[in-house]
């Protein structure tokens, strides 16, 4: 089990991920008994709290999680951090390090970085909403809205949305990898990284096998434009960001620049990258993620929108929500545009430059976020690229999914990936 795509010069580009890797689903399924959610009903049901909104947690959680967190900064590559809980006792939030090393700024919170794959989350959502309106059903084929696609006459929205579809991520195409490498300032338009993708496909039978890929959700969210006669910002304006007050989470399209506050993001991807001088990706174009992992936000939204993704309010209903909350391989997957480990259900993002980690904890009514200024793994990685002075005596980690973890441990819900031999 992984939770990211390490991305190289010579590997696969990172947006993230975090599911079963490698793995038939005959076999995920077969590892547990148990959903990985124990009562969607009432992951659904949560009241929201005053406390929610007007109660910091008790000072002695408070510090407990700022020294979580300062403890895990020591092993993680990454310049600064920002991170909140959300529980319905009461918040916490805060931020470390530095936002910009050439002028020595703090981190802070509020500042909106790129959350990379967290964005498959809104597509997802988009999708269960015209699911829910009757406007698309989850067994239709991708042919029935996109021409072209590699078993398209058989290839369902529901294998685009879980990840068993069979079609190759593009982010596994030499020739996009030579092209964004090379110049990170290009601009993509969804179908030219369809493009990339289907001569290489398909790679497996569609629904046989699990392969995190961003072309399905690029497909995806091409589907919901046609389906909607609307653009992805548009639909994403209008169904999600508004409904939830969310006015620190933007679509940039072709822009390259972020609304201030915003920390410069540091990475080892591109071809001018060395552990010893790491590029600056801060404005590096994005349009290369579309609907797999384009958009920008900052902390104040996300925890919101962190728990509507969870519990579905505000964007679905009970029922809906309760598919979605029951369409993880068990223990542990990816289901329709998430992922869960032991009730804790959400996503991370990695881009060049970022990392963020969107969870939610379905035993609890516990959001917690995490973002990062760096896309760059620590521990014992293999062959991934890692700083000078690297310690190789800890598990292999993005920065923000690091800090999540600790989190987690002192919230008293560990997150911990099952091995795929369990």
């Amino acid at each position: 089990m992984t939770c990211k795509e390490f991305g190289s010069k010579a590997g696969q580009m990172s947006l993230s991920v975090l599911a079963v890797s490698g793995l038939t689903l005959a076999t995920a399924g077969m590892a547990a008994a148990q959903a990985c959610v124990p009562d969607p009903a009432a992951a659904t049901a949560y009241p929201v709290t005053e406390a929610m909104t007007t109660e910091r947690l008790p000072d002695d959680m408070a510090q407990k999680l700022d020294a979580a967190v300062k403890g895990a900064m020591e092993i993680a590559a990454a310049h600064g951090f920002i991170a909140g809980v959300l529980t319905p006792e009461g918040y916490w939030t805060g931020a470390w390090g530095i936002a910009d090393p050439d002028t020595g700024a703090p981190m802070e919170v509020g500042m909106h970085t790129r959350i990379g794959s967290v964005t498959k989350t809104f597509t997802g959502t988009a999708l269960m909403q015209l699911v829910e309106e009757g406007k698309v059903s989850l067994d239709d084929t991708i042919d029935q809205y996109i021409d072209g696609v590699p078993n398209g006459d058989r290839v369902t929205l529901r294998e685009l949305a879980n990840m068993t579809s069979g079609v190759m991520s593009y982010t596994q195409a030499d020739e996009f990898l030579d092209l964004f490498f090379e110049d990170p300032s290009l601009t993509y338009t969804p179908e030219e990284l369809l493009a990339f993708a289907f001569p290489g496909s398909p790679i497996f039978e569609p629904g046989m096998q699990y392969n995190y890929s961003n072309t399905n959700t690029v497909l995806l969210g091409l589907v919901i434009e046609k389906v909607t006669g609307q653009s992805i910002e548009d639909v994403f304006e209008e169904r999600i960001f508004a409904p939830l007050g969310l006015d620190n989470t933007l679509w940039p399209g072709t822009s390259t620049e972020i609304p201030e506050p915003y920390p410069q993001g540091f990475t080892l991807q591109g071809n001018a990258a060395t552990p010893e001088a790491p590029s600056n990706a801060t404005h590096w174009n994005a349009s290369w993620g579309w609907t797999a992992g384009e958009l920008i936000s900052n902390l104040g939204d996300l925890m919101t929108y962190g728990r509507a993704l969870g519990t579905g309010q505000g964007l679905l209903g009970a029922e809906t929500q309760e598919v979605r909350l029951t369409s993880f391989p068990e223990p542990a997957g990816y289901g329709l545009g998430m992922g869960c480990v032991d009730g804790w259900v959400g996503h991370t993002g990695e881009l060049p430059g970022y990392n963020t980690t969107v969870f939610y904890d379905t035993t609890s009514d516990t959001t917690v976020i995490v973002q990062a200024n760096s896309d760059i793994p620590s521990g014992d990685c293999g062959d991934a690229d890692v700083l000078p002075g690297n310690p190789t005596d800890v598990s292999c980690s993005s920065p923000a999914s690091r800090v999540f973890g600790a989190i987690a441990e002192t919230l008293g819900h560990p997150f911990v990936m099952p091995s795929p031999k369990q």
